[in-house]
């Protein structure tokens, strides 16, 4: 079972009794903005990702998607580690916005890359925003990633003016 504790964290595996909270941070505009395929109306949308989600453990295809709680349970948004094609991973995350400006993503992300790259047996990873995701750009920028690209290309299937960052395991 993948379990990682940091400080104020703790990152591990889905349970189906998190759609709700999966549903519930998955609502607020920048969602809807930056990744609108990652925004779930119902739960019963909330909970038919989560149940696939939980049948990705164990495997080394992705996507494998893990939900970041406080250490008190509170279910705040998750980290992942997703395949693009020919072998490259694309790190993802979101933090629900009651939860933002508290460094929770950056302490996240800090701890997850050095435990999915070894698993996964990555050197790099990937991280692609919108341009204007400034929140999104900060956290890659503090956890080490260098940019590699900004300008137009793919973005949810249509083209976007858009970031590319590159994270090299150390």
């Amino acid at each position: 079972m993948f379990h990682l504790e940091t400080e104020r964290l703790t990152i591990t595996e889905f349970t189906l009794d998190m759609a709700e909270a999966v549903h519930l941070n998955s609502l607020d505009e920048d969602n809807r903005r930056f990744v609108p395929d990652e925004v779930f109306e119902t739960v019963e949308e909330a909970a038919e990702t989560v149940a696939f989600l939980m049948t990705q453990y164990g495997k080394t295809d992705g996507p494998l998607v893990y939900p970041i709680l406080l250490n008190d349970g509170t279910n705040i948004g998750y980290v992942q580690a997703v395949p693009l094609e020919d072998g490259v991973w694309e790190l993802g995350y979101h933090i629900g916005e009651r939860y933002r400006n508290r460094g929770f993503c950056t302490e996240a992300v800090n701890a997850f890359l050095p435990a999915i790259m070894p698993m996964l047996g990555l050197d790099v990873i990937e991280g692609v925003c919108l341009a204007d995701n400034y929140p999104s750009r900060r956290v890659m920028e503090k956890c080490g990633f260098e940019k590699r690209f900004e300008g137009v290309g793919p973005y949810q299937g249509e083209p976007r003016t858009i970031c590319r960052y590159q994270y090299r395991r150390k």
